[in-house]
């Protein structure tokens, strides 16, 4: 498996002084998903939880909508120079009666770590319907619970506190109970692992949680959200137009700018009580 960290030189310079020491910086790597050996895509990702990560992937594409959509996934050999498995590469075994997916050739499967919508032909190809809508979710949750939350992700996420360099994606009851926090130098890569893990427990639809994000809400965060069946998505920046239109169609709560005791709550405002 490939590690998480990695250590280079770097001249660290000041008004008064300039030294050269050693940084403690994230990794930063492909991982190609394949789907009964066919490639699907590549995403740059921080190593770690790579089946959560494709398993997410696949759900919130629309491509399986439960666990037992899936027979198998198992790293391929993808070589280094040295000979060495890089475990880059994972291929997904779907169960006999999940269709394949429709490779659409307009569009492209490289997935950046800042953004994974850019390869879509349309803005339409994303707006997937989801089997697990969260419209009709009776979920609450006090704005007290919510202000929590920031810090609680924060004290988790380990490797930032040590790179500064990754984006942050946790789970949580509505009682502010963290159920799983991942991290990964792709936000969207974060918020996959988070709904692979929610996959593999079979916890599909994720009636009743809280997904916080350590950034802003994008448009594909949002969507993402919506096929898990997660109820509210927070943020502690700031969220995009389209994403709040998203919310708004699919019965979303959204919130963002979650700083200390404020928070702006764009969509389905019932959720969140005083």
């Amino acid at each position: 498996m490939g590690r998480v960290t990695a250590r280079r030189r770097v001249h660290h310079v000041t008004a008064d002084d300039a030294v050269a020491r050693p940084e403690t910086l994230v990794v930063e790597e492909p991982l190609e998903i394949r789907v009964d050996g066919s490639p699907i895509t590549v995403t740059m990702r921080t190593p770690g939880s790579d089946v959560e990560l494709a398993q997410g992937f696949l759900l919130t594409e629309g491509i399986v909508s439960r666990r037992d959509d899936i027979m198998s996934v198992r790293y391929c050999r993808g070589a280094n120079e040295d000979g060495v498995n890089s475990y880059n590469v994972l291929d997904v075994t779907l169960a006999p009666d999940v269709p394949a997916p429709d490779v659409d050739p307009t569009r492209n499967f490289y997935t950046t770590s800042s953004c994974g919508v850019c390869g879509k032909a349309s803005l339409d190809a994303v707006r997937l319907i989801s089997k697990h809508g969260p419209g009709d979710d009776p979920t609450t949750v006090t704005a007290e619970t919510l202000s929590a939350l920031p810090e609680k992700l924060r004290h988790e996420q380990k490797v930032f506190a040590a790179t500064g360099g990754l984006h942050g994606a946790a789970l949580f009851t509505t009682d502010g109970t963290a159920l799983v926090v991942r991290e990964d130098i792709g936000r969207h890569n974060a918020v996959d692992k988070v709904v692979g893990w929610a996959l593999e427990q079979r916890r599909i639809p994720l009636s009743g949680t809280v997904l916080l994000v350590s950034g802003r809400a994008s448009f594909e965060l949002t969507q993402k959200a919506v096929m898990a069946g997660i109820p509210v998505l927070a943020a502690v920046s700031a969220p995009s137009s389209l994403a709040v239109d998203l919310a708004s169609q699919s019965g979303l709560t959204l919130v963002a700018f979650l700083r200390g005791d404020s928070m702006n709550v764009y969509t389905r405002p019932d959720r969140v009580t005083s």
